[in-house]
């Protein structure tokens, strides 16, 4: 809890205290406290914090809001509030003007916490799993995977600041009808290298990226295999190629930021008899049934359109199988909470999964997916449509080489995952304030260069007393220090929703304060007391952009 929460739950327990004194000497009567809130005025004129407690009493009470809120403020004990002064407003709203010196905590706090500074407890160490990225090994990892790399693993990161124990998961998709594809375009392409005509097939993988997987492997085995039984052919060639491309996207990921604690192969669920003792479980409770040789699933009794095919007339399960023995395996691996993060085009997929858990005794609801919409690429004020390395997107690494991992990872990182993102290229690149990115690493950077002027200029970082402190008491330095008082809150909120957004959004509200407070109030001032306390509070701040950034997966540079 943040220290501006500590005060407002401080102030909650006295009011009532207040209210119970008042009932039981006569002055107030009512049965019980109705709902009321407490929360900082719109108006920084009315002070600090209000109630409307007094007005909601009123009705209970018979009697006029303004009188109630008198009672109140006479029995009101401040002590340990930080309670300056009571006020009555309008109505009947109390007005409650806190001591500047509350803020100031915040400064303490953080040079203490250091990277920590921002860490809650509301996970209590709970297990979970976020499964994102999962792109079937057959190609080059596109836009829509950078999005999904860039909020699991902020995602990941938040939960993990929350006191989650938290697991990043990649599922492999090695097996079922994308690998028999994958393996016929492997077969075309390497036939027509060596001078065979063999037609592409229909629904195969076109891109450069696939002739150039085919161009290594004849560097390495040239013709060798020409001759063999096709069956086999395909077989060394998928196992070649997925091994390359799995290399590919891992290398990929890494120079994302990206690092995972488990990869998880869907071929594994197949050979260990997981997918066939899931279906045999469900056959057993009643949920699968037989028609015209298939079998199917009952997943109309989940809120499903329609029943769905799990093992399918030639009897070779379906993916939707496979994706629930997968799930079964989660949590019997002891996670309590699954999260993933899906292409919004698979918002069907949803209410089947969520009921195929339930139909194990699982809650539905301990599986949480969020579903991302997709992303389009603007340079020159048009979409960028074709990739001359893949055939058919934009390339992760292209975007990378474009304008690079922290550009990418939060401008991802700013927006809701249920809007579509306009990813602008030319404003990624951009050295100026319009570019958020860089807007919140100049911020950073500058604070460092302050620092550091600091440090030339002899000052042996002594910490502030309590009365340098005091000294901090402009609009531009209050202001600052609330912000920084509230990321204890925001990352409770942000985890609790499943927002990283929240916080690129809080830092960049950050940096945009203490740019404010850099052009208005001179930092390394002859003052030494003040000077102190500036210095104090651009190393905090510093300390926040940073520790909000790692979570983020951007960098804090210390110069630009």
């Amino acid at each position: 809890m943040s220290l501006y929460e500590n005060i407002k739950s401080r102030v909650t327990s006295q009011l009532e205290e207040a209210a119970q004194a008042a009932k039981a000497n006569g002055e107030l009567n009512f049965e019980e406290l109705p709902s009321y809130v407490l929360e900082e005025p719109r108006e920084r004129q009315h002070g600090d914090l209000a109630t409307n407690l007094a007005m909601v009493l009123a009705k209970q009470a018979k009697r006029s809001p303004r009188d109630i809120a008198t009672i109140l403020i006479k029995h009101l004990n401040t002590t340990g509030t930080w309670i300056e002064s009571s006020e009555i407003a309008g109505a009947g709203f109390i007005n409650f003007r806190l001591n500047p010196l509350w803020l100031t905590d915040v400064i303490n706090e953080v040079t203490k916490a250091g990277e920590r500074y921002g860490q809650v407890d509301v996970g209590k160490g709970q297990k979970v799993q976020v499964e994102f990225v999962s792109a079937n090994p057959t190609g080059l990892l596109h836009m829509g995977n950078a999005r999904g790399a860039a909020l699991g693993d902020s995602l990941a990161s938040l939960l993990s600041m929350a006191g989650y124990e938290v697991t990043r998961e990649f599922y492999i998709n090695d097996t079922g009808n994308q690998i028999h594809n994958f393996a016929l375009s492997l077969e075309s392409r390497y036939l027509q290298r060596l001078g065979q005509d063999s037609p592409f097939p229909e629904g195969g993988y076109h891109g450069e990226d696939l002739i150039d997987t085919v161009k290594g492997l004849i560097a390495k085995v040239g013709d060798k295999y020409l001759s063999v039984e096709p069956a086999l052919r395909r077989e060394f060639l998928v196992r070649y190629a997925l091994e390359e491309k799995m290399q590919n996207i891992r290398d990929t990921l890494k120079d994302f930021g990206v690092e995972y604690d488990v990869w998880f192969n869907e071929q594994s669920l197949h050979d260990s008899g997981a997918v066939r003792s899931t279906l045999e479980e469900l056959e057993k409770k009643g949920y699968i049934y037989e028609k015209e040789g298939a079998l199917w699933l009952k997943s109309t009794l989940f809120g499903d359109e329609k029943d769905e095919v799990v093992i399918r007339s030639n009897g070779t399960p379906t993916y939707f199988a496979a994706d629930i023995a997968y799930h079964r395996n989660k949590f019997e691996r002891g996670f309590t909470r699954v999260i993933n993060i899906w292409g919004a085009d698979h918002h069907g997929h949803v209410a089947r999964l969520k009921g195929a858990m339930s139909a194990f005794g699982y809650d539905k609801d301990n599986l949480q997916v969020i579903l991302m919409q997709l992303v389009r690429l603007i340079q020159n004020g048009e979409v960028v449509k074709m990739s001359k390395r893949s055939g058919q997107y934009i390339t992760l690494r292209e975007l990378m080489d474009e304008v690079g991992k922290d550009a990418a990872r939060f401008f991802f990182s700013l927006r809701d995952p249920d809007s579509t993102v306009d990813f602008d290229l030319d404003l990624a690149k951009a050295q100026s304030s319009d570019n958020p990115v860089y807007y919140v690493q100049y911020a950073h950077a500058r604070m460092c260069s302050i620092l550091r002027q600091a440090e030339e200029l002899g000052d042996n970082g002594k910490p502030p007393s309590e009365e340098d402190l005091k000294l901090l008491n402009s609009t531009e330095e209050r202001d600052l220090l609330k912000k920084m008082a509230d990321l204890p809150s925001e990352v409770i909120v942000a985890a609790r929703l499943m927002e990283p957004h929240r916080l690129a959004r809080y830092v960049l509200d950050l940096a945009g304060l203490f740019h404010t407070f850099y052009n208005s109030q001179r930092v390394l001032v002859d003052d030494e007391g003040l000077r102190k306390a500036r210095l104090s509070l651009v190393g905090a701040v510093k300390q926040i952009i940073s520790n909000v950034l790692g979570i983020l997966g951007v960098s804090a540079p210390e110069k630009m």
